[in-house]
Formats: structure tokens, C-alpha cells, sequence
């Protein structure tokens, strides 16, 4: 029986386990002498030969006859040997063969554990080098279960990889069987367990990789992408180069009538991308990243290098900001630098010479307030007042409360 169940174990990790055979060899020799120096003391005057396909080893004891037996583990009695008929002589090697049940049934389970421990080892340190060889490039799996926080999905060999809900596009939901394409983060060892494989599709490489699939140039190095900034789920600013100047970037990042961005876009659930092409001259960056608003002039805040204070007709600036500001954050996060949008007042407009700047109001609302407000695009009262009150406070971060206290304020100056 303890042969069977060994055979069965050989059968076992040969047909199931993806282990090249030398490797198997090794830890199959190496399983048995450690057994081996736990029953007799030493392995090193023992024979190991292994036989995978037919799932059986062979083990031999060699011990050097002798006339009176200091050692039992290296020598063996010449009477005992020749006991049997056999015609041995002093200093000549016998080798006997050591069955399984030689070990016991102890020994044969401990054979069994080891074996099972060590090829388990084995995988999850291949699994890993698989994985973390592949940082950075898309996977496509099938979701085989969903939890609130985060959804399993299997790859063609049944290896578990983890989308958390953090990586998930804001609004995203998967039922099983669903094919998932995202990109590989990382690859993590916890505690000796099973590798733990983390996907992201809200990372920027995610978007930069999907571009290399579906845009040739870019694969093929004609076009290289200098940057990606991304509000998952909302809109992200792609910036392009070529060093071929017959090569438009953004016409062929975009696709004749969108034929090639279509695909990204639906991929990220309907993600707004911007195609720029990348210039190393800040300002007109800034121009091409607030686009479609039109600036009217920069400023580089004198007191503080990173930050740059740009100026606006008052229709510009709301497309300027974006919905809920999105647009003013990725053009910062694009260039590197804080970009403020500030109204400019254009005293041609009838009833612009009646506006008031909001730093008037300095002893009625709080300086803090007023910096705030100034942060969205208001530094008067009427750009102030031409804004709904729950899109002052989403913008503007401030409280409903606060709004309409200040609301009054500006209000009042007007009708007085």
C-alpha cells in the first residue's frame, strides 16, 4: 500500500505540476536522503535512483565488509553477508537494497509531506518569477468571483489574480465570467503564501499601454508618449511626440473619425482623453493642456516658482476649470506646476465697469474664503454670483453655509 500511495504521489505532481524534470529529480533525491539521514543517521554511503515515469525509486545501502563491526551505518559483519552463500570478502562494498517499508508508515507520510511541501514551493517561487517578470504589461483574465472590495480573476492555469476595488474604474461592476483586461502592478510575497498578483486599470500605464496596442506608430517608436495624467473614470491628457515630422501624432493617436481612440475610450467606460502633442516650452504647454479655453496671459507667481496664475476672458473660464475642475487639475498634473485661473475683467462689457473684486470684501468675508473663491476662476463679485451655489461649494471645497453667507454679501452690494 505505501508503494501505491507513493506512486500516486510521482503520478500526481509529474501529470499536474508544471516542474521541469530536472528540478523534479532534484527534490525527489533530496526528499529521500533527508528521510534517509532521519532513519539511519547519514545518507552519504546511500544509492538514490528515481524513475518519474514509472513513479518508483530504488534505494541502496553500501557498507564496507569487515571482519568485527565498529559502524553499523558503514560496515556490515562478513559472516552476515555471507550467511546466505554469498562469496564476499574483507574491504569489498555490499550494497543491499532498502525497501519503502523500510522507513514505516511514519516515514513514508513524512516522504509524502515533504514532497508535497517542497513542489508547492517550488510553484509559488515560479509563479512569482512568472508575474514579476510581467510588471507593467496588460492582462486579460476571466473573473471568477466578486467581493465588495475587491474581484478574483484567473488566468489560463488557474493562478489567482486580485483587481481591488481601488484599481477599479469609479462605476465599474463584474459578474463572473467576464473578460478582464487590465495592466499588472505588482507582485507580492506575503508570509511565504501563494505570490499575491495585483491588476490596476485606473493606473496611467494602463491607458499608456492600451495607446501602444491600438496606435502602430506608437509600438513601433514613431511615436512616443511623453506623459499621461489621468482622473479615472473622467477624463485623462495624453501628450504625444514625433521625431518624424511627416507624421501628424495626434491624427494618428486619435484615427481616421476616431477609429483608434474609440476602442480606449470605451475600454475606460467612456473616459474623456485629450491627445496633445508634447512641447518642452511651459507655456504653451499650458496653452495646449487648458485647451479648448483660450488664455489671454500667464504669470509665473513671483513668490513661489511653482505655481503659475493664468488669466481668462470670463466665458473661457469655466471650459478653462471643467466640470467639478477637472480640466485645471490634469493641465497641473501634466506641466508639473500649480495653475490658478484667474477672471479677467474686460471693461468693454456693458455692465463689467459695475463688477467689484472680491479683495473689496476683504473685511466682510474671510481672507481664506476669498483665496478659495480665487482658486476656481472668481476674483469678482459677478463671476462669483454667475455660479451656481452647490458648484461654489464642490469646487470651491467649502461648506453650503458658507456659500450662502457669501452669496448674500455680493448680492447686497448690488442691490444697494
Amino acid at each position: 500500500m505505501d508503494k501505491i500511495e507513493l506512486k500516486d504521489a510521482f503520478a500526481e505532481f509529474k501529470n499536474q505540476k508544471n516542474i521541469d524534470r530536472p528540478t523534479m529529480m532534484g527534490v525527489l533525491e533530496d526528499v529521500f536522503r533527508t528521510q534517509i539521514t532521519k532513519t539511519y543517521g547519514s545518507a552519504d554511503n546511500f544509492d538514490i535512483i528515481i524513475n518519474i515515469d514509472k513513479g518508483d525509486c530504488e534505494i541502496y545501502w553500501n557498507r564496507e565488509v569487515v571482519e568485527e563491526v565498529e559502524d553499523p551505518n558503514t560496515q556490515i559483519a562478513l559472516a552476515e553477508v555471507n550467511e546466505d552463500g554469498d562469496d564476499y570478502e574483507i574491504g569489498e562494498t555490499f550494497a543491499k537494497k532498502v525497501e519503502l517499508k523500510d522507513f514505516g508508515r511514519r516515514g513514508i507520510l513524512n516522504i509524502r509531506q515533504n514532497l508535497q511541501g517542497r513542489i508547492m514551493d517550488i510553484e509559488k517561487a515560479n509563479l512569482y518569477n512568472k508575474y514579476v517578470g510581467k510588471i507593467g504589461e496588460i492582462f486579460t483574465g476571466e473573473v471568477y468571483q466578486t467581493w465588495s472590495k475587491e474581484v478574483l480573476i484567473l488566468d489560463e492555469d488557474g493562478n489567482e489574480l486580485r483587481l481591488p476595488k481601488s484599481e477599479q474604474i469609479p462605476g465599474e461592476h463584474f459578474k463572473k465570467n467576464d473578460t478582464v483586461r487590465a495592466i499588472i502592478k505588482s507582485v507580492e510575497m506575503k508570509n511565504n503564501t501563494t505570490p499575491y498578483i495585483v491588476l490596476s486599470r485606473t493606473s496611467n500605464e494602463f491607458l499608456e499601454k492600451l495607446f501602444e496596442q491600438e496606435v502602430p506608430e506608437i509600438y513601433d517608436g514613431l511615436i512616443t508618449i511623453k506623459k499621461v495624467v489621468r482622473i479615472p473614470g473622467e477624463r485623462a491628457k495624453v501628450a504625444v511626440e514625433s521625431y518624424d515630422e511627416r507624421i501628424d501624432p495626434i491624427g494618428a493617436c486619435i484615427g481616421v473619425k476616431g477609429s483608434r481612440i474609440i476602442g480606449i475610450v470605451r475600454e475606460l467606460r467612456n473616459e474623456n482623453i485629450d491627445v496633445l502633442q508634447w512641447t518642452s516650452n511651459t507655456q504653451l504647454l499650458i496653452q495646449r493642456a487648458l485647451n479648448p479655453a483660450k488664455i489671454s496671459s500667464l504669470i509665473q507667481d513671483p513668490e513661489d516658482e511653482n505655481k503659475i496664475k493664468v488669466y481668462m476672458l470670463p466665458d473661457e473660464v469655466k471650459k478653462g476649470i471643467g466640470k467639478g475642475g477637472c480640466n485645471i487639475k490634469l493641465a497641473s498634473m501634466l506641466v508639473g506646476k500649480e495653475i490658478e485661473v484667474w477672471r479677467e475683467l474686460d471693461l468693454n462689457e456693458e455692465g463689467d465697469e459695475e463688477d467689484v473684486l472680491l479683495t473689496e470684501f476683504s473685511n466682510e468675508i474671510e481672507p481664506w474664503i476669498i483665496e478659495k473663491l480665487q482658486n476656481i476662476g472668481c476674483d469678482t463679485a459677478k463671476s462669483v454670483l454667475a455660479i451656481a451655489p452647490e458648484d461654489i461649494a464642490k469646487r470651491a471645497d467649502l461648506e453650503d453655509e458658507t456659500v450662502e453667507d457669501v452669496l448674500k454679501i455680493l448680492r447686497a452690494e448690488f442691490e444697494d
